[in-house]
């Protein structure tokens, strides 16, 4: 029963994961399916461009929520049932794979920084808190969402290294389901580096009907 425990728990994750929040809530909110429209991507930024800063909001905290409570569940009540940081480490990357591939949407799911950020949080407040700092950094000096993802995806990884010991105990599992994160984050990303290359990225705030890509 031992290995049953973190079986059901690292399912369970990947399902509670594949609940598309951006698809859940534009149907619950009447608006269209965001899969139709602008890059098609069923995440928060795309819903913003619905119109419905409500939507987007709702989009971004049940996202990064399906992230943060499978490994807050582990971390807090776990050990009874001997869910410790291997299973911390896979339920978090579960959660995020559900989102990437829902198996309740076809398998056509976000890029997955929302979810990424609440898996952080949920392994240490300070590590996600650093991660999104260096997003809000990156966002407000460029005002490029897809390059702040992308630089705030490349630091988590060395951020729970160097945190190790006066921020939070590392563990080498937990270190490499983050850098497994962060580089399927990145390559879900592909298109928009290219974009960045090219010059033709999107900027935040850039108006509506710009580029629709990102």
């Amino acid at each position: 029963m031992t290995l049953a425990y973190p079986v059901l728990a690292t399912l369970a994750a990947y399902l509670l994961g594949s609940l598309s929040f951006a698809v859940i809530v534009s149907r619950a909110m009447g608006l269209s399916d965001p899969r139709t429209y602008g890059s098609k991507n069923p995440g928060a930024t795309n819903v913003l461009r619905s119109g419905s800063k409500a939507a987007a909001v709702v989009t971004l905290a049940f996202d990064a929520l399906k992230g943060w409570l499978p490994v807050v569940l582990v971390r807090w009540y776990g050990a009874p049932y001997g869910l410790e940081e291997g299973t911390m480490a896979a339920v978090g990357l579960a959660a995020f794979l559900g989102h990437l591939w829902p198996v309740f949407f076809r398998f056509q799911g976000g890029k997955g920084v929302a979810t990424a950020a609440g898996v952080l949080l949920g392994i240490s407040g300070w590590l996600g808190l650093a991660t999104l700092a260096t997003w809000v950094i990156i966002a407000f000096f460029f005002r490029y969402s897809s390059l702040a993802s992308l630089v705030a995806a490349v630091f988590a990884p060395f951020f729970y290294v160097l945190g190790s010991g006066v921020a939070w105990y590392t563990d080498a599992r937990v270190g490499l389901a983050i850098a497994v994160m962060s580089a399927l984050l990145a390559w879900r990303h592909k298109d928009n580096i290219r974009r960045l290359l090219a010059g033709t990225e999107s900027r935040l705030g850039a108006k509506k009907g710009a580029n629709p890509k990102a």
